[in-house]
């Protein structure tokens, strides 16, 4: 079982890892944060001070359209912030 699905590198998430050293990442339902540190630890070998989470619901959506009622479902996930020890960093460009 993957606990680090992705890191999330949006606009609002890169901001937060140069100015505050947070990094945000999508992880798996069922993790809890002391595995969510152990994973990010073993694969960027990096220290962390704190893990904050977020559990995002389904959501469900309908809409009436000239061809009847069409249902739609954006499925639900759990986000991480991710905060390094001082002088820690990650770099997610350095693969490409």
């Amino acid at each position: 079982m993957s606990i680090l699905i992705k890191p999330i590198i949006t606009e609002k998430a890169t901001n937060d890892s140069e100015l505050y050293n947070r990094y945000t990442f999508v992880v798996d339902k069922k993790a809890n944060k002391l595995e969510i540190k152990d994973a990010v630890e073993a694969a960027y070998g990096v220290s962390i001070s704190s893990v904050k989470t977020l559990n995002y619901p389904i959501q469900r959506n309908t809409k009436f359209t000239k061809k009847g009622l069409v249902t739609g479902v954006k499925s639900g996930y759990k986000k991480a912030i991710v905060q390094l020890a001082e002088g820690e960093s990650i770099d997610f460009y350095n693969n490409l």
